[in-house]
This record gives structure tokens, C-alpha cells and sequence, in this order.
């Protein structure tokens, strides 16, 4: 007996250091290899700049891009948690080069599965039953697992309906917590060294929004404002978000309705499959209606309502029957104050009227502080604008780059940066990426304007003849978005 319970003290005693030790292990993994892709860089920039053929550097480019982005993907996967995150943030077609998209665009909802029987203590913990007595079926797979929790598809007893099971992943909001730390020490070295931007307030301000993703009586509660916003604010919703179950959600779980859809990234494969071609006239017209919807959505959220969903990855868009648009998860939301949310407006008619002066003037209202030496730094103040909060790429720019050296990060630094604008930036930027994915090229801040006017007219910001032309075409916000 004691020979038994020695070694039970032996395995219990292992598991606390395994634990104790897994953020060491995890931070000592995440520095060696960021720093083997940075210094891979770095080395390949000296050696590129001996070759004088542009045809040569553009391949010696290629090639170096995709040993990186085979290194990054391996990061992301083999880390999980907060990298794939990371992963759904740069990789994106307008932002990075086409050798990480095309790796990183794989990771959406490929976050490693908890296996059921842990799902099933955290299920039966969580709402005081068992699942036999709550749920008539329930799917054992999920649907998908993403970096904090994972869905399952199920029926609750007496209903004909199905729902959806979100469920938190077990220990994971400590490992994602040493994530964020790793890579906020690794933004202040790079803001430092290579970019001027204030990377530290961003991350910042992305240790905030995932500490929020952990409670999902909050997410309920967001979903349900949203919502209601949503449908009291348009005769037809333009995006459907799912009904949630109130009596069936706690911290960790959460019930809500199930929306039959096909994944926005399937949506060329899909219409392949039903036979109509993704280059013609009706794929075209689809791809339209769908940008539409999520940018009208996304105008009202956040100019008009000032709360807004702030995660539209293509993980989380489903495309229903009909063309519409179903939006999920709602961990990250945001919740602008006014003073950003009319500032942010005013940037929104600069960026739309092309107006440098409206857009440095709205800078200052943002609380955004640069510095520069370049001799036209207004106009440059508007590209960087643009670059951060619009989604219109330049005419014959198929992708842009931000840290280039005729980029307007290079030539404006950007000292200060609220961390409460970080979500709209983002926001922009996933909206940009399914944009040119869609092969759709507009501008948001064209879309939203009447919006915007609209926001700053309540607010009492429009005067005189300005005024005017907003009371005469408050009736025609709607008709004239599209």
C-alpha cells in the first residue's frame, strides 16, 4: 500500500512541476524561434542588398518569405492558444506576403480539440446537470476548436431546434496570458529597433480584449446588445447573429442557437460545387452583397452605436441561404466612447473627402501622436490614416506594405496610439483582408460616410451649411450606402 500511494505522491508531484514549468518551457520556445525568423531577416536584408538584378531580388525575396512563413506557421501551430490569434491577425493578403497567407490562412478553427470527457466535466460543473438530462443529442466532434474554447453541435430535450455548445478549454487562459507577455516585451524591442509605431499599446490593448473572452456571460450579454441594435436599427438586419439560451450560460458555457451556413473561406468551393463560376457575373454579385452586409453592420456598430464586434476573422462569418451573412463569436466586442467614436468620424470624412488637414486635425482629437521629418507630412499623416483605417488599396496595389521603406510607418512615427482604437484598426484591417479575398477593392470610409455625418449631426458636431446638407440627406443614409 504504501508502495502504491508513494508512487500516486510521485505522479501528483510530477504533474505540479510539469505545469509549473509549461510557461517556462513555452516562453524559452517562443524567444529561439522568434528570434532564428528575426535574424533570418535581418542576415537576408545584407545579403539581398548586394544583388543589383530587381528581378532576382524580387525571387531571393520569395523564396525567403516562404522559409519564414513555414517557421511562423510552425509557431503558431505548435504553440497554439494566443499564436493563432496571431496568426488570423497577419494573415491577411493586403498586409503580409502571399508566401505567410497562404500557410496561415490553414490555421482558422485548426486549434487542437479538447477530448470529450473533459468537455463533459466542464459541461455537467458548469450548468449543475448531466448532459443526458439536458440535451436530447449531442455530437461528440465539435464543429471546430478555436484558440479559447471549442463548439458542438446538439438538441436540447422537448426541442426540435438545434443548438450550439461553446465551451471553454481547460487551463488555457494562464498559458495565453504568458503569450501576451512574451510578445509585448517582443513589440517594445521591434518598436525600438525597426518600426515606429506603438506596438507596446497595441498589444496592450489585446491583453485587455482576450482577458474579456474568458467570460462568456459577458459574450452573451454583448451578443444580445448587438443584436438587438442590429434588427431595431434596419427593416432587415444585415448580418443574423444567434439567439442565446440565457438559462444555459455560465463563465465557461455557452448555448445558442444554431445557423445553418457554409464558412466564408468555402464560399469559392461551394459555388464550384453548385456549378456556377466564382469569376462570373452571379459570383460577383453574391461576393457584393456579402461585403455590403458586413460593412453596413460594421458602419452602424461602430460609428452610430459605438459597440461593436471586433474579431470578423473568416473563422467567425458564415454564409447562409440567399447570400446573408451570419456573424459569431462575440468575445471580443468594444465599446468606444463617444469622444473616440465622433473623433473617429471625423477621420472617416477626412479619409473619404481626402482632406489632409480634417485628417492631421483629427489625429489630434484621437489622442494619436506622431513625429516626422518628411517635408509634406500632412499628406502623409492622410496615407497613413488611410493605411490604418480604410480598406481601399492604392490603383494597381494588390498588396500593401506597411513596413516598406516608402511606406508612411517609415516616414511618420506614431508615438502614441490609444489602445481603445486598436479594435477599429483591427477591425478595418480583417474587413480589408476578406475584401481582397473576395477580390473586391472599395473603400469603407466612402461606405460609412453618411454614416458618419449622421453620428456627428445627433451629436451636434455639424453646423451651418454642413448641417443643412445633412438634414436633407438623413432619409437617403441608408439608400445611398451601396
Amino acid at each position: 500500500m504504501n508502495a502504491i500511494a508513494s508512487r500516486f505522491d510521485f505522479k501528483e508531484i510530477q504533474e505540479k512541476v510539469s505545469i509549473h514549468l509549461r510557461p517556462w518551457h513555452r516562453s524559452f520556445q517562443f524567444w529561439v524561434r522568434a528570434a532564428d525568423i528575426y535574424t533570418g531577416y535581418k542576415v537576408f536584408q545584407v545579403r539581398v542588398s548586394f544583388v543589383k538584378d530587381v528581378q532576382k531580388q524580387e525571387a531571393l525575396w520569395e523564396r525567403q518569405h516562404e522559409l519564414a512563413a513555414d517557421k511562423i506557421y510552425a509557431v503558431c501551430y505548435d504553440l497554439g492558444g494566443f499564436f493563432l490569434k496571431i496568426a488570423q491577425i497577419i494573415g491577411k493578403p493586403d498586409l503580409t506576403p502571399a508566401a505567410w497567407v497562404k500557410k496561415l490562412v490553414t490555421l482558422c478553427d485548426q486549434a487542437p480539440s479538447t477530448p470529450f470527457d473533459a468537455v463533459q466535466l466542464v459541461l455537467e460543473k458548469e450548468l449543475g446537470q448531466s448532459i443526458g438530462e439536458i440535451f436530447e443529442k449531442f455530437d461528440v466532434n465539435p464543429l471546430g476548436s478555436a484558440s479559447i474554447a471549442q463548439v458542438h453541435r446538439a438538441r436540447l430535450r422537448g426541442d426540435k431546434k438545434d443548438v450550439v455548445v461553446k465551451v471553454q478549454h481547460p487551463g488555457v487562459q494562464d498559458l495565453m496570458m504568458t503569450d501576451i507577455r512574451n510578445l509585448q516585451a517582443f513589440a517594445l524591442y521591434m518598436q525600438k529597433t525597426d518600426i515606429k509605431f506603438d506596438l507596446y499599446s497595441v498589444t496592450k490593448e489585446m491583453e485587455k480584449q482576450i482577458g474579456y473572452e474568458f467570460d462568456f456571460l459577458r459574450e452573451a450579454n454583448a451578443m444580445e446588445r448587438i443584436r438587438r441594435f442590429l434588427y431595431k436599427n434596419n427593416k432587415k438586419t444585415p448580418v443574423l447573429v444567434p439567439t442565446v439560451l440565457q438559462d444555459l450560460v455560465t463563465r465557461r458555457v455557452l448555448v445558442m442557437e444554431y445557423i445553418d451556413g457554409i464558412p466564408i473561406l468555402n464560399l469559392g468551393d461551394e459555388m464550384a460545387k453548385r456549378g456556377i463560376n466564382p469569376g462570373g457575373k452571379m459570383a460577383a454579385a453574391a461576393k457584393q452583397n456579402i461585403l455590403k452586409s458586413l460593412t453596413l453592420a460594421y458602419g452602424q456598430m461602430i460609428l452610430k452605436s459605438g459597440f461593436f464586434h471586433a474579431d470578423p476573422h473568416p473563422g467567425n462569418i458564415l454564409i447562409c441561404k440567399g447570400s446573408e451573412v451570419a456573424l459569431l463569436d462575440y468575445g471580443q466586442v468594444k465599446d468606444l466612447p463617444d469622444q473616440l467614436r465622433l473623433g473617429y468620424a471625423n477621420l472617416v470624412l477626412a479619409m473619404a473627402d481626402n482632406d489632409p488637414v480634417k485628417a492631421t486635425e483629427s489625429y489630434r482629437e484621437l489622442g494619436i501622436d506622431t513625429v516626422s521629418n518628411c517635408e509634406n507630412e500632412q499628406q502623409e499623416l492622410l496615407r497613413l490614416a488611410q493605411t490604418m483605417f480604410d480598406t481601399k488599396l492604392p490603383p494597381g496595389v494588390l498588396m500593401l506594405q506597411p513596413f516598406s521603406e516608402d511606406s508612411s510607418i517609415k516616414k511618420i512615427g506614431v508615438q502614441s496610439f490609444p489602445e481603445e482604437l486598436f479594435s477599429v484598426l483591427r477591425t478595418v484591417h480583417l474587413l480589408r483582408g476578406l475584401s481582397v479575398g473576395l477580390g473586391i477593392n472599395y473603400s469603407c470610409a466612402e461606405q460609412w460616410r453618411p454614416i458618419a455625418e449622421e453620428a456627428l449631426y445627433n451629436a451636434g458636431r455639424l453646423k451651418g451649411a454642413n448641417q443643412k446638407t445633412t438634414v436633407r440627406k438623413r432619409g437617403s443614409f441608408r439608400r445611398s450606402f451601396w
